[in-house]
């Protein structure tokens, strides 16, 4: 049963701004009704209502986001202090490295990247803030679901099969429940292919001052650069130094902590 006080027709209309992206950055009234689930009246109005607001436009009978959809995530990031927290390590860590270098955060069954810090080389996968991977191909999404806690892994696994992104991609879910535990007891992951060819990271959590894990950073970069064994090795002690940089700020800032660690 839902909560009163919870209103459907913004989550309609959040489902709609929501239904842009690469695959479908442009759509037909019939088109943002498949991809929502919404009916083709309801479409029509959130439509119509997000038209009026400025965040969608309306080019003939096809309809795409207009520049003010990104007001909501410049709220984020200035509100939350984003870039005065993470940027800083994050850059000596690109600086030193010249891997990117990222924070991202859990959301629903992906990671959502809320600082990055890009490479100057040129890599396979773009990323940048906002971008989402599933969890289970990445190194900082693994980091971020090993100490969930037994019972939270149970139940990503129990939501869906993991899809295989790479021959190298973990779809087992007993050898990815193994692989979790060996990242509680030695606090990394590192990825080698499992998301994308040519792509080899490490990542590191970061924690609260209450010891949840909020986030997680990591190092990427290409797999004609440097290989997995030398990247653990050399970058794993960056990775830290940074994430107890992050986790000092995390203190001055605790509602950006917050922030990051609510669900």
């Amino acid at each position: 049963m839902k909560d009163p006080e919870y209103l459907s027709t913004l989550e309609r209309g959040l489902s709609v701004l929501r239904a842009f992206d690469a695959a479908h950055p442009e759509m037909a009234l019939s088109e943002v009704a498949i991809v929502t689930g919404l009916s083709p009246a309801v479409a029509r109005r959130c439509l119509n209502t997000l038209v009026s607001l400025g965040y969608v436009a309306q080019v003939g009978r096809r309809f795409l986001l207009r520049p003010e959809v990104l007001s909501f995530g410049s709220a984020y990031l200035s509100s939350m202090n984003i870039e005065q927290v993470a940027a800083p390590p994050l850059q000596s860590l690109r600086d030193q490295t010249g891997d990117s270098a990222s924070l991202a955060v859990r959301s629903g069954r992906d990671i959502l990247y809320v600082c990055h810090i890009p490479t100057q080389r040129r890599i396979r996968l773009g990323a940048g803030v906002g971008t989402r991977f599933p969890l289970h191909a990445t190194s900082m999404g693994k980091v971020l679901l090993a100490f969930q806690g037994e019972r939270f892994v149970e139940e990503f696994l129990g939501g869906g099969a993991l899809a295989r992104m790479t021959e190298r991609t973990i779809t087992d879910p007993q050898a990815f429940r193994e692989r979790l535990e060996a990242i509680v007891d030695r606090h990394y992951d590192s990825a080698l292919d499992e998301l994308d060819y040519g792509i080899v990271s490490v990542a590191v959590p970061v924690f609260d001052a209450d010891e949840r894990v909020v986030a997680a950073i990591n190092c990427s970069t290409s797999t004609t650069r440097i290989s997995q064994d030398e990247l653990v090795r050399t970058r794993l002690p960056l990775l830290r130094e940074a994430a107890r940089a992050i986790e000092d700020e995390l203190r001055r800032w605790p509602m950006l902590a917050r922030s990051l660690a609510a669900k």
